[in-house]
């Protein structure tokens, strides 16, 4: 019997074992890719940090486009100069000439240029396979060496007033400067610094906040709701479809719906809210701090309230009517049969429930996004929306993705929270069936 116990549990890995192969590859590989790149600091708005680099590199098509204006501006203004002036100009291009002699002993470096060179001079785009090629640490330093010397002589001879065009020369240097790719690793600078960032923890309180009122709320009208269209009532199927009609609503149109019902001059829930006193004027809905973080939770306790309902509703056809009628039978109350019955028997559905809008919670971002922007003054900035504008509008895709990478550490924790506090009393009664 053991030896059959144990073949049957090999099994059963052995059916999962697909399923398991799925969740890394769909949810585990994208995780870590955000994590590698956060080691690197990457921005879409700086060419030489577009990719990651992990050694010194070489833009190709930088460097053919800019060396030979360097050549062209020696040459013009030694041909304009005579005598000792004239002269260190020459001296000057003959080394960038060796420096560019000295980079294309490499075979590759050479077929690479005069590929490159060809493609533009035909005006035809450069292949992102053939821009960037790796240099030495020696190559390195000898391009910056030279460059350096360059740069430093013609700042010399144009303070002394021996260049025709001056302004031309730090230009025409750093172009070619500019080519030379750095190694964009950085490790966890980026979880240093976000960790030390008064923002990061602001948005995390937004968050934080957000996710627990509004789920608490949702949780409370949730369960009424599905109480009430779980009894026999005339014209039951209508209202439950009624009920759904606010989580049908596309997110986004959802929020701006409910931006026009908090506008300040022609809102009609702001002024409603102004009428009953619960706000002193109508514009403060979406100009304070709290009266902007009240609106987004209103507005989505409005929108995700029905789903709560749903998965509750869901639940309570699962109780059998025979355990509320032997309650019955025993004079239980109405409060008791809720707390002795519907509340146990609806606890597996809870915590799938609480799991999942906590998750959505936690994540939120086009609905916010949509109403407030995280305005005003980031007072409902989510950790989310603090991701997006890190990584689309400051283009700093590294940062961006500690970013993401926080945000999946905070769901995984939430996740094993709500298993083992909501989950450990059903695993112990099924280990005890």
């Amino acid at each position: 019997m053991k030896q059959k116990s144990l073949s049957e549990k090999q099994m059963g890995y052995l059916l999962i074992a697909p399923a398991i192969v799925i969740i890394l590859v769909i949810a585990i590989w994208p995780v870590l890719r955000s994590f590698w790149i956060s080691l690197h600091d990457i921005r879409l708005n700086d060419p030489t940090k577009t990719e990651v680099h992990n050694s010194y590199g070489l833009d190709m098509e930088r460097y053919v486009n800019t060396l030979p204006n360097l050549l062209r501006y020696l040459k013009n203004e030694a041909d304009s100069a005579d005598g000792e002036v004239k002269e260190q100009l020459l001296a000057l291009r003959q080394q960038a000439e060796q420096m560019n002699a000295t980079l294309q002993q490499s075979a590759e470096i050479a077929e690479r240029y005069q590929s490159i060179d060809k493609l533009l001079l035909e005006f035809k785009p450069v292949p992102n396979e053939m821009k960037y090629v790796e240099l030495s640490n020696e190559q390195t330093e000898s391009i910056r060496t030279t460059l350096d010397a360059i740069g430093t002589a013609l700042n010399e001879l144009g303070r002394q007033k021996h260049l025709n065009k001056p302004e031309g020369a730090t230009g025409v240097v750093q172009g070619i400067a500019s080519s030379v790719i750095e190694p964009n690793y950085v490790g966890f600078a980026y979880y240093k610094q976000l960790l030390t960032d008064g923002r990061l923890w602001g948005a995390l309180y937004n968050t934080l906040f957000f996710t627990v009122v509004s789920v608490a709320i949702e949780l409370v009208l949730g369960l009424w709701i599905a109480l009430l269209i779980n009894k026999q009532f005339v014209g039951r199927g209508l209202v439950r479809a009624t009920v759904l009609i606010p989580w049908a609503i596309p997110t986004v149109i959802s929020a701006m719906m409910w931006k026009y019902l908090y506008d300040g001059q022609n809102g009609i829930v702001a002024h409603l809210l102004e009428v009953t006193g619960l706000v002193p004027d109508m514009g403060v809905l979406l100009t304070t701090k709290a009266g902007a973080m009240f609106s987004v939770i209103l507005a989505d306790v409005w929108k995700t309230t029905p789903f709560m309902a749903l998965l509750l509703f869901a639940g309570l056809q699962t109780i059998p009517n025979s355990l509320y009628e032997a309650a019955q039978v025993d004079g239980a109350s109405r409060f008791q049969q809720f707390f002795r019955i519907t509340l146990p028997m609806l606890k597996p559905t809870l915590l799938v429930a609480l799991l999942f809008r906590t998750l959505d919670a936690f994540r939120v971002f086009d609905l916010i996004y949509a109403l407030t922007g995280g305005g005003p003054a980031n007072s409902t900035e989510t950790i989310a929306i603090l991701a997006y504008k890190t990584m689309f509008a400051q283009m700093s895709f590294g940062e961006g993705s500690a970013l993401a990478v926080i945000v999946f550490l905070c769901v995984a924790l939430i996740s094993i929270g709500y298993i083992k506090i909501l989950g450990a009393d059903l695993l112990g009664e099924s280990g005890r069936r």
